[in-house]
């Protein structure tokens, strides 16, 4: 996927909203009324908010005769992970090179500040 798309995704996820529907969705597939009977709103406001969902590929919709579940697209999470993955991995390295230098000063006091006379 290119990155305008892992950031149709961040984006899509930034409501609270959208991601309380991933979350749901992750137990199991459920339809627009059955995803929009816990919230204050409209069928139709959760139905926007799916299809700001699916623009994003984090769910699809299917037919099963007169039902439509949703259903929850977990590979776009592997996209996610890696590009996490490969940031918390640079900050590791990070961290593990000021170690090395922490390791390498000398104990005891520390150092003076210098007057700019």
């Amino acid at each position: 996927m290119a990155a305008d798309a892992l950031s149709r995704v961040f984006a899509a996820l930034a409501d609270p909203t959208r991601r309380d529907i991933v979350a749901r969705l992750a137990v199991g597939d459920a339809t627009v009324g059955e995803l929009a009977a816990p919230y204050d709103v409209t069928v139709q406001a959760v139905s926007k908010h799916l299809r700001v969902l699916e623009d994003a590929g984090l769910v699809s919709r299917t037919r099963e005769a007169q039902r439509r579940p949703v259903h929850l697209e977990a590979e776009v999470f592997d996209l996610m992970t890696a590009w996490i993955e490969r940031y918390r991995r640079r900050a590791e390295e990070r961290y593990r090179r000021l170690d090395d230098v922490l390791r390498s000063m000398p104990e005891g006091d520390p150092p003076q500040e210098r007057n700019p006379s």
